[in-house]
C-alpha cells in the first residue's frame, strides 16, 4: 500500500498477491506419485531446492535417512565410489527404488538369533562379540556407544524390543515429518524435481526418470542389486545412534502462580518511556519482529517489561494471542553496531509481562524482543467464511464495513508504536515494508497529507481507514490488495489475527529519561540466536555426550518455557538426533516429538524450546540426544 502520487488527490498502490496453483485433487493418489512425493519431501529436508546437487557422503546419508532409510556404509559406499562427484534427484529416486526400508521383523529377527534366553535381551558380551567380530565390523568405541544408550540398556543388557520400536518410530516419524513440511509450504509443492512434475488432475503418465551418467557404470546391475543383507540392516539401526545423552525436568503447575517478577518501590517516581511492536509469522515458519535502540543518559536503575498487547475493545474478553510468550534481550553497543554485548533477559514473569529489574550503565543498548515459537506458530485451520471488507450503498458508492474498520482500527493500534494516536512517517513505513515491500518517500507523505486526515504531519486513525477506502476505490471494488494487507498483518479470511502477536515494551529508569526507537523489522535470529545461546550457556545445566567431550547439550528452564543449545567444540559438523516422545503436556516449537539437527563445526545452536500444552497441570520435559553417525 505504498503511497505515490499519481494526481494531486489520488495514489496507486503496488501489490503482487502471490500465485498459487494448487492441485485440484480429482482422484487419489497413484502409486508412483506417492513415491514421488515420499522422494520430493525427504530431498527438501536436506536441501533448499530440488535443483541442488548432492556432494557428499554424510549429504547422501542424510537424505536416505529422512526417507526413512538407514543404509550401512557398506550401501553407501554402492551409490557413492571414488569416481562420483555428485549425485541429483533423480538419482536419488533410483537409489530409494532399490533400498528398500528395513522392516521391523527383518530386525527382530536379526537381533533373536542372539537372543540365547528368549528374554528380548542380549547380554552385552554377546553383542559386544557379535558386532566387532563379524561381517561389517564396528570398533569398540562405537559399541560402547550402543551398550550406553540408556533408554535400551539395564542390567548387562541390551533390550532390542525396545530399540526396534524405537527405530521404527523414529523412521515413520521422519517421512510423517518430511511430507508435513511441504504439505505446509506451497513454494516447495511447485518445485519441479528432475524429470518428474507433480501430477496433474487429468493424471498425464509421468516419465520414469532417467539415472544421471555419474552413476552408470558397467556395473550396473550388480551396483543395484538388492541381497537383503540382514546383518548390514541391523549394523545401520546400531550405528545409527553413536552416543546420547538424556534430560528429565518436571515442571509443577504455574497457570495461577506469579513468578519473582515485582515492580521496584516507587516506581512512580521513575521516569518511562513505551514503545509498541510486533511478531510477524513468515510463510516458512520464520518470525520477524522490530527491534530497538535504547539510551540510557547516566548510571541508572531501570525496570523494563514486555507483553502481549490486549486490543479486545470487549471487557473480559482478552485477546486470544496473550497466551504467547514474550521475551525482550538487553545487549550493549561497544564501538560498534556489530560490536554487541549481551547484559540480561526478560526471565521474570508475572502472568503475560516478562521483565528484568537491575542497574545499566551510560550508552547504547540494543533491545531485541524473543518469542519461543511454541504458541506463534503456522495453524491449518480452514476458514469457511471469507469476511466482507466492502460494500455499495444503492448510489453505488462504496464504504468500509463495520468489521473492517474495526480490524483497521487494530492494526492502526498496532503500527502506532509511540502510542500517541498518529502515525508519523517513519512509523506508517514499517507497515508499508511489512505489507507491500516499498517505502513511501517524503514527497508521497506531502501529498497525503494534503489529501487526507492529519495532525502535526502525522496520520490520524480516520485518515488512515480513508487511505484504505481509497485503495479499494482505485481498484474498483475489487479487495484484492485489501486481503494482501491483512494477510501481511498476521489476519487469516475470518479477521482473525492468527500469524501475529503484537506487544509492547515499557521502560522506567530512575535517574534518567530512557529513550527508545524501532530500527529494524528483521527476523529473530543472527544476534538474537546468538544471544539466546549465550545466556543457556551461561545460566543452563550442561551435559556431555558420552565418549565426545567435544559435544555437549546445554539445557536452560525458567517456569515458563526450557531452552535447549548445542555445542559443537570439534572440527567436523555432527548430526544430533532429538527424540521428545516421554515428555508429557509439551509442546516445542519445531511442533515434532522427534527430529535432527545438524551442527557446525566449532559452533552453537538453538536445538528447541519446550513450553506446558496447558500451564495448569504438571508438565514432564523429557528429551533424549544421540548422535547420529
Amino acid at each position: 500500500m505504498a503511497i505515490s502520487p499519481r494526481s494531486d488527490a489520488t495514489f496507486s498502490s503496488q501489490k503482487s498477491t502471490p500465485s498459487e496453483s494448487p492441485r485440484t485433487k480429482k482422484f487419489p493418489l497413484t502409486e508412483e506419485e506417492i513415491f514421488y512425493m515420499n522422494c520430493r519431501a525427504a530431498y527438501l529436508t536436506v536441501f533448499k531446492s530440488s535443483l541442488e546437487n548432492i556432494i557428499s557422503k554424510d549429504q547422501l546419508y542424510l537424505a536416505l535417512q529422512h526417507a526413512g532409510r538407514n543404509p550401512s556404509q557398506k550401501t553407501i559406499n554402492k551409490y557413492w565410489t571414488p569416481q562420483t562427484a555428485k549425485l541429483n534427484f533423480d538419482d536419488f529416486c533410483i537409489i530409494l527404488r532399490k533400498e528398500k526400508p528395513t522392516s521391523k521383523a527383518e530386525l527382530l529377527k536379526s537381533f533373536k538369533q542372539l537372543d540365547v534366553n528368549d528374554d528380548g535381551c542380549i547380554l552385552h558380551t554377546d553383542l559386544y562379540k557379535f558386532l566387532t567380530k563379524r561381517g561389517e565390523k564396528m570398533t569398540r568405541e562405537e559399541v560402547n556407544a550402543i551398550i550406553n544408550l540408556t533408554d535400551v540398556n539395564a542390567d548387562g543388557k541390551f533390550d532390542y524390543i525396545k530399540f526396534c520400536k524405537l527405530y521404527m518410530t523414529t523412521n515413520e516419524q521422519c517421512l510423517k515429518t518430511t511430507l508435513e513440511k511441504l504439505e505446509v509450504d506451497s513454494k516447495l509443492r511447485r518445485h519441479q524435481f528432475g524429470n518428474h512434475i507433480e501430477g496433474s488432475p487429468e493424471r498425464d503418465p509421468s516419465p520414469v526418470p532417467k539415472p544421471s551418467p555419474k552413476i552408470i557404470r558397467k556395473t550396473d546391475q550388480e551396483t543395484f542389486s538388492n541381497k537383503g543383507d540382514t546383518r548390514s540392516s541391523l549394523l545401520s539401526a546400531t550405528r545409527k545412534f553413536k552416543t546420547s545423552v538424556s534430560f528429565t525436568i518436571t515442571m509443577g503447575a504455574n497457570g495461577n502462580r506469579n513468578s519473582k517478577l515485582t515492580e521496584p518501590n516507587l516506581i512512580k517516581d521513575w521516569q518511562y518511556m513505551q514503545s509498541k511492536g510486533c511478531f510477524f509469522l513468515e510463510e516458512d515458519g520464520e518470525i520477524i519482529s522490530h527491534q530497538y535502540r535504547m539510551q540510557i543518559a547516566q548510571r541508572s536503575m531501570v525496570y523494563l517489561t514486555i507483553k502481549p498487547l490486549n486490543l479486545s475493545q470487549v471487557e473480559g474478553k482478552p485477546s486470544p494471542w496473550l497466551s504467547i510468550d514474550t521475551a525482550l534481550y538487553i545487549l550493549k553497543e561497544n564501538e560498534s553496531q556489530a560490536n554487541l554485548q549481551l547484559m540480561c533477559f526478560t526471565e521474570l514473569r508475572n502472568r503475560e509481562v516478562f521483565g528484568w529489574t537491575g542497574e545499566l550503565g551510560p550508552g547504547i543498548y540494543w533491545l531485541i524482543p524473543s518469542t519461543t515459537g511454541c504458541r506463534l506458530r503456522k495453524k491449518i485451520k480452514p476458514v469457511t467464511d471469507e469476511a466482507q471488507l466492502i460494500y455499495r450503498d444503492e448510489t453505488g458508492k462504496l464504504f468500509l464495513t463495520k468489521e473492517f474498520k474495526s480490524t483497521l482500527s487494530d492494526i492502526f493500534e498496532v503500527i502506532d508504536l509511540d502510542g500517541n494516536g498518529l502515525l508519523s512517517l517513519e512509523e506508517y513505513n514499517f507497515f508499508e515494508l511489512r505489507t507491500s515491500g516499498e517505502k513511501c518517500d517524503e514527497d508521497a507523505w506531502a501529498v497525503c497529507r494534503e489529501n487526507f486526515d492529519t495532525k502535526r504531519n502525522e496520520l490520524t486513525r480516520q485518515g488512515f481507514m480513508d487511505l484504505n477506502l481509497m485503495e479499494a476505490n482505485d481498484r474498483e471494488g475489487d479487495p484484492c490488495d485489501l486481503w494482501v494487507t491483512l494477510h501481511s498483518m498476521g489476519y487469516n479470511k475470518a479477521l482473525e489475527l492468527t500469524e501475529a502477536c503484537p506487544f509492547v515494551i515499557d521502560i522506567y529508569a530512575e535517574k534518567c529519561k530512557p529513550k527508545i526507537k524501532a530500527v529494524h523489522m528483521e527476523a529473530c535470529s543472527g544476534q538474537l540466536e546468538k544471544a539466546i545461546c549465550k545466556s543457556v550457556l551461561s545460566k543452563g545445566d550442561a551435559k556431555v555426550m558420552d565418549g565426545y567431550e567435544n559435544i555437549i547439550v546445554h539445557t536452560y528452564s525458567c517456569d515458563t518455557w526450557i531452552t535447549s543449545v548445542i555445542e559443537n567444540k570439534s572440527d567436523e559438523k555432527v548430526i544430533i538426533h532429538i527424540n521428545n516422545e516421554l515428555s508429557k503436556n509439551c509442546v516445542n516449537n519445531r511442533g515434532l516429538n522427534i527430529f535432527a539437527v545438524e551442527v557446525g563445526p566449532k559452533s552453537t545452536m538453538v536445538c528447541q524450546h519446550v513450553m506446558p500444552l496447558n500451564e495448569r497441570q504438571e508438565w514432564i520435559y523429557y528429551c533424549i540426544y544421540s548422535l547420529i553417525s
